[in-house]
């Protein structure tokens, strides 16, 4: 159960932009054309600059320069678009200090894009489905951080927290200890508020609680643990996630050989940023 602070801020966030439910809408339809959901984010200046903006990122490897957000979509496909155009939307709506992960929001956005990009090359290598069914939920899984960061401002714990996570304790067993919940959760809580797809609901809740996911959607709970684990949200790709993320996915049975790959070819484009 949450508590009631927690369930008062999720239902107290303001609507999606109609924007967003346009969006969600268009993502729900079998067939999706580019030239249909350019319509739609062109109408936001907010999404444009961030589509163009992550777009040019080193991370992407683009050859030249991406000037429009029509080339922007041939090049990063539908769904990936679309995870960043709902993704920089969600994280402007739910702007809060993040201090008590020690991080602030360009570092959230830099780990959450790592995440959505590092599912995008692992996956294509196996599924190509399973890939377009992640991409977004890779993106989006931390968003509960938000919610959870004022909460634990607000309660006077942010020493308390920061000095457990620093005494080598994991995220989600100092927010289950200190708050009895942990981000997956109230991510999953706060998108069945906003009415967002059971899909990606079911995929997100129990990443932090594999062992309670629901049977159909396991899999990619676990696939989203492994993810999350190497583009871990203070230290994303450090030698230490990396090798937590390699380990997770071996006891989840996953082919780590292309995991790795994976990992290689996205830091070799982050090493382009410095």
């Amino acid at each position: 159960m949450l508590s009631n602070s927690i369930l008062e801020k999720i239902e107290s966030l303001p609507p999606l932009p109609k924007t967003i439910i346009e969006i969600e809408e268009f993502r729900k339809q079998p067939n999706k054309e580019a030239v249909d959901l350019l319509k739609i984010i062109e109408k936001d200046a907010l999404i444009i600059s961030t589509l163009l903006k992550i777009s040019n990122s080193a991370m992407f490897g683009f050859r030249s320069k991406v000037e429009t957000p029509s080339r922007a979509i041939n090049l990063l496909g539908i769904n990936f678009t679309i995870s960043i155009a709902i993704g920089g939307t969600v994280q402007n709506l739910l702007m809060t200090n993040l201090e008590p992960y020690g991080i602030n929001s360009d570092d959230f956005m830099r780990a959450s894009n790592i995440s959505s990009t590092l599912a995008n090359l692992w996956l294509s290598k196996i599924d190509v489905d399973l890939k377009e069914d992640i991409i977004l939920p890779a993106l989006l899984q931390e968003t509960g951080k938000f919610i959870l960061a004022d909460i634990i401002s607000n309660e006077g714990k942010t020493e308390l927290f920061k000095t457990k996570i620093a005494s080598g304790a994991s995220i989600e067993v100092v927010e289950k200890e200190l708050l009895d919940v942990t981000t997956s959760q109230i991510t999953a809580n706060i998108f069945r508020h906003w009415k967002l797809s059971e899909n990606l609901i079911n995929m997100i809740e129990h990443v932090d609680d594999i062992s309670n996911a629901i049977p159909e959607y396991k899999k990619r709970s676990q696939i989203l643990d492994v993810i999350k684990t190497a583009a871990h949200v203070k230290n994303p790709l450090s030698d230490e996630n990396i090798e937590k993320a390699i380990s997770k996915a071996t006891s989840y049975g996953f082919d780590t050989k292309i995991l790795k790959n994976a990992i290689q070819t996205l830091q070799d484009r982050l090493l382009d940023e410095l």
